[in-house]
């Protein structure tokens, strides 16, 4: 078709469905409203010095992150946290324990994106709600004297929740974003980065190294000003093994690959091993097997895994939205439950 032939569409834009902007609560207007107080503020930095010291190999303890797929409901939440807080007492001498306590999920298509953007799972999508029901659960959690970790999905949600977590990860889909690297490497605590969907570990050791470095971003300021930040970057990002399209990556030879390729690079060797997802075959049980396995091989002398992720909840499986809820039961993905959850750290972190 020639350009003198070729239809040319006029857009409407007065009459094109706009966006409507709710206005939220800044991040310093809601670190106002739910504050973290000085003394969990420094439990908190004390616990992102002893993730550090684990990913460096100078802690030879196993981490270890545990916790549901995605947290739907204070009550569970607050009860796998305190289950999680005894058995870290009872293994602290061989692991130290990090609740994965993820506020968003991350979305193929569309569905529930967890509990900071709808909070009453109904669909109202009440952002404002959900980011202090979101602030104060964490703070909760971290009161019971654990560290917590979550998943940064939305980048800005890291002005509002930073503060309260000792370590973090960005996901596979958003590993490739320079967006997600930049606001990692402007984050004082550790940061890992998770292999793509493919399984490929490429795009992780290029979000590693570009967080690593110093960044300048447009974004916004704890006002809510749109700022031009400058980073001094993350020395403690890392990587996250979690399997891929082609299967899982947990083996011996991935393991020892990945550890040889971020060497290559200049990036900390030690990484995490993600025991769900493909990892695992997409089957919550399986998580257990693969814990167990990666314990006994730290065991043997496998010095690259510093720590293992796992995911969990009071009850096995997984339930849909709508109706009645099953307490404790995941309304994501298909979560492991408690009590294998317990054997399987207990097998995982014995010396």
């Amino acid at each position: 078709m020639s350009r003198q032939n070729a239809t040319v569409r006029n857009l409407d834009l007065e009459s094109a469905p706009a966006a409507t902007p709710t206005l939220v609560a800044t991040p310093a207007e809601l670190a106002e409203q739910l504050p973290v107080e000085p003394m969990l503020a420094a439990r908190i930095a004390h616990q992102r010095e002893l993730i550090r010291e684990i990913l460096a190999g100078r802690d030879d303890r196993l981490l270890i992150v545990a916790g549901p797929c995605s947290l739907h409901d204070r009550a569970s939440a607050l009860d796998y946290g305190a289950r999680l807080a005894e058995l870290a007492e009872e293994c602290a001498d061989d692991a130290v324990l990090v609740m994965r306590a993820y506020v968003e999920k991350p979305r193929t298509t569309v569905g529930w994106k967890g509990l900071l953007h709808d909070p009453h799972l109904d669909g109202r999508n009440d952002i404002g709600a959900g980011l202090a029901t979101a602030r104060g659960l964490l703070i909760e959690l971290a009161e019971l004297g654990l560290p917590i970790a979550t998943e940064l999905l939305t980048p800005l949600a890291a002005d509002y929740l930073s503060d309260v977590l000792s370590w973090a990860a960005i996901g596979a889909r958003t590993t490739e974003s320079q967006t997600h690297r930049e606001r990692a490497s402007a984050l004082d605590l550790p940061v890992g980065f998770k292999n793509g969907t493919d399984g490929s570990i490429g795009t992780a050791i290029d979000a590693i190294s570009a967080a690593s470095h110093p960044q300048h971003y447009l974004g916004t300021d704890r006002h809510g000003r749109p700022a031009a930040i400058a980073t001094p970057g993350n020395p403690d990002a890392h990587l996250i093994l979690r399997g891929g399209r082609s299967g899982a990556n947990h083996d011996v030879e991935s393991v020892a690959r990945a550890s040889q390729a971020l060497a290559a690079v200049g990036c900390p060797e030690r990484l995490i091993v993600d025991c769900s997802h493909a990892n695992s075959g997409k089957v919550a049980a399986r998580q257990a097997e693969v814990m167990t396995e990666l314990g006994a091989r730290r065991r043997a002398g496998e010095t690259a895994i510093a720590g293992l992720m796992l995911e969990s909840h009071i009850a096995h499986g997984k339930q849909s939205l709508g109706g009645e809820l099953a307490y404790g039961v995941s309304v994501t993905d298909e979560c492991l439950g408690w009590d294998a959850t317990a054997e399987a750290i207990r097998a995982a972190c014995r010396r």
